[in-house]
């Protein structure tokens, strides 16, 4: 496969926030991500998160009272989707929490996937799934499957940054 930017990985993604605060606490204290240092330079509000091998730039909206409403949760949307151990436990826990949020589940073959959805405070569309039960297996070149990232890497990559805060 061709790589003419010579890209190594995803970094970051950054979100436009009505109200940072309330970004920061659901990323924390949903989503597990920790906050971590942004350079001083910038001149406006926001924060820099980071966990599973991926920073979140959350971003004060220069104007929050005019930002779009949040829409139905609609799976066909823009979303951020994240891997779990534990389907049950993050509807347990959104449950908890009382977060709207909708399930589906995708069929291949006889391999099943099994997605939540909802939203975080601004309403970027999150999703939850066992996405690692299907394989990712390229339009061309063969039939060599790709691994996305295993749980076990990602767990131990993520043990070593926390051991490091």
């Amino acid at each position: 496969m061709e790589n003419p930017l010579h890209l190594k990985s995803l970094n970051h993604i950054s979100i436009v926030c009505r109200s940072v605060e309330k970004s920061l606490d659901f990323y924390q204290n949903i989503l597990g991500f920790f906050p971590i240092r942004r350079p001083g330079s910038f001149n406006f509000d926001g924060a820099w998160l980071f966990n599973y091998g991926i920073g979140i730039h959350l971003l004060q909206s220069e104007d929050p009272e005019n930002m779009p409403k949040i829409n139905i949760i609609n799976p066909k949307d823009n979303h951020i989707s994240f891997q779990c151990e534990s389907m049950t436990m993050v509807e347990n826990w959104l449950k908890e929490m009382e977060t709207e949020y909708i399930k589906c589940r995708v069929e291949e073959g006889n391999i099943y996937v099994d997605q939540i959805f909802f939203h975080d405070p601004d309403g970027t569309m999150i999703e939850i799934c066992n996405c690692d039960n299907l394989p990712v297996i390229p339009l061309s070149g063969g039939e060599t499957v790709l691994r996305p990232c295993s749980t076990l890497h990602c767990t131990m990559q993520q043990n070593k940054i926390q051991q490091m805060v």
